[in-house]
């Protein structure tokens, strides 16, 4: 690799219901092979005619699965792509006041279609990124993120590999979709007009004509390993609501947890001594009905089971509460 270029013009215009997205990457980018193509988000929903006039609240409860935290006015929310966006990723700035602008239905969908047509029309072979802007976990500010892709290596996987030492690598694995997305936007800027950019040097991610790849969705993280299903507060709630959904539960806590897991979470719970066997984590309890609601929270959280095990211990076996 000689360099990287990333190139985002100015001139593009407003971006409607029914704008031609590919004739603009094709004039205004003028892709080669290899390039990969970037447009914002927001750019791909105006142009499928996805502003809609209505109020902002009520379109984020339309776009919403799930609520992962909720802070005054705002909302965390888990989106029907899996997406985990503040407001649900829908966006009332650069629109007509009274409208906002929801995702696209399918961003994996519009980066395929537009890769085709600009292949179509070209004859280049590109990858495509669509983008929306999120924030992290532990930090402040925002980056842009990929939520579309079509024929990109969305991670480069280290698995296999050693590094200049011999050491083995296990989990690195570069979101590349993610960081082409923030170098775009730093060639773009949030108030400069510029939904396209073009990044050049990076060939090696792009994928053949006939191969559109896993897409975006291939960088949300199953529930299962989500060890962020929930915001703290929330976390709490949830376990201690009988009354909430058993997918939701599954959703917002991941897959059951590990018997070391289980028992050193009784530990600190109930502070008393647990024995773990192949059967399960048995611990002593004296009051059963003074710790019932400390038991079924650990089971929601854990994905384990409870019973009693004779008048002053209980067990908890892995399976749904």
């Amino acid at each position: 690799m000689s360099g990287l270029e990333v190139h985002a013009p100015d001139g593009i215009g407003e971006v409607a219901a029914g704008t031609d997205l590919a004739a603009l990457v094709v004039t205004h980018l003028a892709p080669r092979d290899g390039d990969v193509v970037v447009v914002t988000s927001k750019a791909v929903a105006k142009a499928e005619g996805r502003v809609v006039a209505s109020d902002r609240e009520s379109v984020i409860d339309e776009e919403t699965v799930r609520v992962v935290a909720r802070r005054g006015p705002t909302r965390i929310a888990r989106t029907r792509h899996g997406l985990t966006l503040a407001a649900a990723g829908v966006d009332n700035s650069n629109v007509v006041a009274g409208s906002v602008v929801p995702l696209p239905l399918d961003p994996d969908a519009s980066a395929r279609a537009l890769r085709a047509e600009v292949r179509r029309r070209t004859g280049a072979v590109v990858g495509v990124v669509v983008t929306d802007t999120a924030g992290r976990a532990w930090r402040e500010g925002q980056t842009d993120i990929a939520v579309g892709a079509a024929g990109l290596r969305v991670l480069d996987d280290h698995a296999g590999r050693v590094d200049s030492y011999g050491n083995p690598l296990a989990v690195t694995a570069p979101a590349v979709a993610d960081e082409i997305a923030s170098a775009a936007e730093l060639a773009q800027g949030k108030l400069g007009g510029r939904p396209l950019a073009l990044l050049r040097g990076r060939a090696d991610l792009v994928l053949p004509a006939d191969e559109d790849g896993p897409g975006a969705a291939g960088l949300v993280r199953a529930p299962e390993r989500d060890m962020f299903g929930y915001g703290a507060r929330e976390a709490v709630v949830a376990a201690l609501a009988a009354r909430v959904d058993e997918a939701e539960l599954r959703d917002g806590f991941g897959g059951p947890a590990a018997a070391a897991d289980v028992a050193d979470a009784l530990t600190r719970v109930l502070a008393v001594p647990v024995l773990v066997d192949d059967a399960g984590v048995t611990a002593p309890v004296a009051d059963l009905h003074a710790a019932r609601v400390s038991l079924d929270a650990l089971t929601r959280v854990l994905g384990w089971s409870w019973e009693p095990a004779g008048t002053s211990e209980v067990r908890f076996v892995p399976g749904s509460p």
